[in-house]
C-alpha cells in the first residue's frame, strides 16, 4: 500500500486504515506539515505478520478505545526493528528510545504509542503472545526495551529478522510455518532474558516507577472535579484495568486514595483560624468536591465530625 494514490486530505486517514487493517486498529497523527507520505509491504509467515513500514514523521497510537472496540481480537505481541529514523514508544509507564539497528517489545493488549520524529523505516513482527509460553509478568517487563544488536539476545535475533524481513515472501507455505516458531522461539528467549534482569519487588521496578507517577498526577490535579481513574489511565497510556490492577498492592483503590487526599486537604484548610477561615463550600469546591452533601457525608465518614463541627474546632488537637 502506498499514499501515492490517495488524495493529500484523505492520506492520513488512508493511511490509518491501511495499519489498522494489517496489524492492529491505530490512530495516526502526522508530525509534518505537509501530506503524510508512507507505503507498507506485508507477509505472512505461518502465524507471524511482517510488515515493513515507510512514512514521514508521525505519532501511532493504540488506544484504550480502540481495544475496547475489538475485545475478542487474539493479543499479540510486537517486535519493531527500527531500520532508519528513531522510534519512541511507550507503554506502561516504561519510555524506550530507539535508534537505527536497535528493536523493541510491546504488547497489542494494552494502550502503546509510538512517535517517529523524523521520516523512518521499520520492520514490524505481530505473532500471538500464547505462542511465546512466557509468564505475563515477564512480558510486562520486557515490554517498552530498547535492545540493541550489542546486548541480550540482539545480537542474534535483529541480523536475522532482519534478513526474513527482506525475503518473507521467498518461502514456502511449510517452510514459513517453521520459521515463524523460530521466531516465537527467539522472542520468547528474549522476553526471559529481559525478565531475568527484573528488580525483585519494592526496589523500584516498571510498577513501583508508574505507580509514582500516577501519585504525582493526583497530586497536581487534586482539586479537579474531573480527576476519575478514566482520565488518570489515559494521562499515562495504559487501560483503566490496569491502574485498578496498579493499586492492588496498596491499601486503599485509586478512587478511594483521591477521596482521601481531597479530604485531607479539606480538612488541614477547615483547621485554619482567624477571619480569613475559609467557608465549608468553598473548601470543598477548591478540592474538587461537586455536591455539598456528599462532602459532609464523606468527611463525617473520615473523621468523625461534620466540616462546620470539624472548623469549629471539634476536630483533632481541640479544647476538651
Amino acid at each position: 500500500m502506498t499514499t501515492a494514490w490517495v488524495g493529500d486530505e484523505e492520506r492520513t486517514e488512508s493511511w490509518s486504515r491501511e495499519l489498522s487493517r494489517t496489524l492492529v486498529p491505530v490512530e495516526v497523527v502526522p508530525l509534518t506539515g505537509r501530506p503524510l507520505d508512507g507505503r507498507s509491504v506485508s507477509h505472512r509467515l505461518g502465524c507471524v505478520r511482517i510488515s515493513t513500514v515507510e512514512a514521514d514523521a508521525a505519532r501511532v497510537s493504540r488506544t484504550a478505545a480502540l481495544i475496547a472496540r475489538a475485545p475478542g481480537g487474539e493479543a499479540q505481541v510486537g517486535v519493531a526493528v527500527q531500520v532508519s529514523g528513531r522510534a519512541v514508544l511507550e507503554q506502561d509507564g516504561r519510555r524506550a528510545e530507539v535508534p537505527p539497528g536497535g528493536l523493541v517489545l510491546y504488547d497489542t493488549a494494552r494502550p502503546y504509542s509510538v512517535d517517529y520524529p523524523e521520516r523512518f523505516r521499520t520492520h514490524l513482527f505481530h505473532l500471538p503472545s500464547r505462542l511465546l509460553a512466557v509468564p505475563e509478568g515477564d512480558l510486562r517487563h520486557a515490554v517498552g526495551t530498547a535492545v540493541g544488536p550489542g546486548e541480550e539476545c540482539g545480537a542474534l535475533l535483529l541480523p536475522f529478522l532482519g534478513e526474513l524481513a527482506a525475503s518473507a515472501d521467498d518461502y514456502s507455505e511449510p517452510v514459513g510455518d517453521r520459521l515463524a516458531g523460530v521466531v516465537a522461539d527467539l522472542v520468547s528467549a528474549l522476553v526471559a532474558q529481559l525478565a531475568g534482569d527484573r528488580p525483585p519487588p519494592g526496589t523500584g521496578g516498571p510498577n513501583e516507577h508508574l505507580l509514582r507517577r500516577v501519585r504525582e498526577y493526583v497530586e497536581r490535579h487534586l482539586g479537579e472535579p474531573e480527576l476519575t481513574p478514566e482520565r488518570i489511565a489515559d494521562a499515562h497510556h495504559i487501560s483503566v484495568r490496569y491502574l485498578h490492577r496498579l493499586f492492588e498492592g496498596e491499601e486503599v483503590t485509586v478512587s478511594r486514595h483521591i477521596q482521601l487526599r481531597r479530604l485531607e486537604e479539606c480538612a488541614r484548610e477547615l483547621s485554619r483560624r482567624g477571619r480569613t477561615a475559609p467557608t465549608v463550600s468553598a473548601v470543598a469546591q477548591r478540592w474538587g468536591f461537586v455536591s455539598a452533601s456528599h462532602f459532609s457525608r464523606a468527611f463525617r465518614a473520615a473523621y468523625g465530625v461534620s466540616p462546620r463541627e470539624w472548623q469549629a474546632g471539634s476536630g483533632p488537637g481541640s479544647a476538651p
